[in-house]
């Protein structure tokens, strides 16, 4: 089936009443049928449901889901992007370990991986996605992952995907990808050779800004490096499992792992209804991204024209950096644009003017958003920090929504225009 027709149909298998909906199983707990049954079911022998906090019927179908539109072979939903960058990372590492993070992440990334998890001695080491052969020199033993964004949030960076693959497959490196903003419909990482996707599902996949939920996706070749010693935890026994060794039990032991390990033990579990949410979301996910990245492109190219604009980024702009990258790798880049004028002073002021636009520290609404990062998503970095992220203290992120695109340019243009 194409990606459109899974969306709609995968993974519900009607129940006895044949609701066309999926329905929501709004329930913490489930009966077993005795005590056999239950140890069964514990004791890893029997599929079933157990508890929320490991599975739901409802969360089960959003998983079967977008596991089989970014051509994963499972997915695990998390209560938020943030708890699924998290369970992503926290499968791989230990004490000691370090992990090498693009310099163009989400400003929430940022903060996990180098204060964060800088408190259970893990070591952050930032490359340019534009020059991977940095990463020869940063891979040592106790390098554990790659983490990149397919299009970086807010700076709109797109990877040299092959070669960042390529290098991390010759040290045996697991690369996790935030597809957040492009999305399946605009690349497939795992098509290009990702072992692990990870999305905000909150953004682009609910749609309309209603619920807050993550998702991990595992590609199909991801066990092999998760074979190596590299990675030990999936290859020696797991006591909490009376010995259990994730390699050699599942398919899909990333996966596995994390809900039988990581969801069960730190319980950032997303809500039935929320995963109901994502369900309607994703069904018409193909017609929303395609529009909200043609509405971002005819956005970026009027602020590309306008004299009090220094810049713009967004990665289908022939001017932009990430051009050629986002024509090899991208059929959307989705709808997020940035654009920086001259000062901190001046972005605020463009954002307190605009009227359609609303101040959001959000993206992927069906309405657009506006949001100076330096004051908000970025605020905890230094001033260099901020210019080594991308993120000058004179941008502006816009989260370009469904309007009509002459309403959101009239909009910017007064915006602008009102602005010293």
């Amino acid at each position: 089936m194409k990606d459109a027709t899974l969306a709609l149909h995968y993974g519900y298998d009607k129940d006895k009443q044949k609701t066309m909906q999926v329905p929501i199983y709004m329930t913490t707990a489930y009966e077993y049928e005795d005590t056999d049954h239950a140890a069964r079911l514990f004791d890893l022998q029997e599929e079933g449901n157990i508890y929320t906090r490991i599975g739901n019927p409802t969360t089960r179908v959003f998983e079967k889901r977008i596991s089989a539109i970014e051509r994963g072979i499972d997915a695990l939903a998390t209560a938020s992007g943030m708890a699924a960058i998290f369970y992503a990372i926290s499968n791989l590492i230990k004490s000691g370990d370090n992990v090498i993070i693009s310099d163009k992440l989400y400003g929430g990334s940022i903060t996990l991986n180098t204060q964060t998890l800088k408190q259970f001695n893990i070591e952050a080491k930032y490359f340019n996605v534009h020059n991977p052969e940095e990463l020869n020199e940063l891979i040592d033993e106790k390098t554990k992952l790659i983490l990149i964004e397919s299009v970086a949030n807010p700076a709109l960076t797109v990877p040299e995907f092959d070669s960042i693959i390529e290098i991390a497959k010759r040290h045996n490196v697991i690369v996790i990808c935030d597809n957040t903003i492009a999305t399946p419909y605009g690349v497939k990482p795992i098509e290009l050779g990702v072992d692990i996707v990870v999305h905000s599902a909150s953004k682009y996949i609910v749609g309309n800004g209603s619920a807050i939920a993550g998702c991990i996706i595992e590609a199909p070749f991801a066990k092999e490096k998760l074979k190596t010693d590299r990675y030990p935890q999936f290859n020696e026994p797991d006591e909490s499992y009376h010995g259990l060794v994730y390699n050699e039990k599942f398919e899909n032991p990333f996966i596995a792992r994390a809900r039988l390990a990581l969801l069960r033990d730190y319980g950032a579990v997303i809500s039935p209804f929320n995963s109901w949410l994502l369900l309607q979301g994703l069904e018409h996910l193909h017609l929303r991204i395609k529009e909200h990245s043609n509405n971002a492109l005819k956005i970026a190219k009027f602020l590309e024209t306008h004299p009090k604009i220094k810049k713009v980024n967004y990665p289908f702009l022939e001017t932009d950096v990430n051009y050629a990258y986002a024509k090899k790798y991208l059929k959307y880049a989705g709808g997020i644009v940035s654009f920086e004028v001259e000062n901190y002073e001046s972005a605020k002021n463009i954002v307190k003017n605009l009227k359609i636009f609303s101040l959001v520290t959000n993206i992927g609404d069906s309405k657009s958003l506006a949001t100076h990062p330096a004051s908000t998503t970025h605020q905890q970095l230094s001033h260099e920090e901020l210019e080594a992220a991308g993120v000058p203290e004179g941008l502006i992120r816009l989260s370009i929504g469904l309007e009509d695109v002459d309403d959101l340019i009239d909009d910017l243009r007064n915006a602008i225009e009102k602005t010293n």
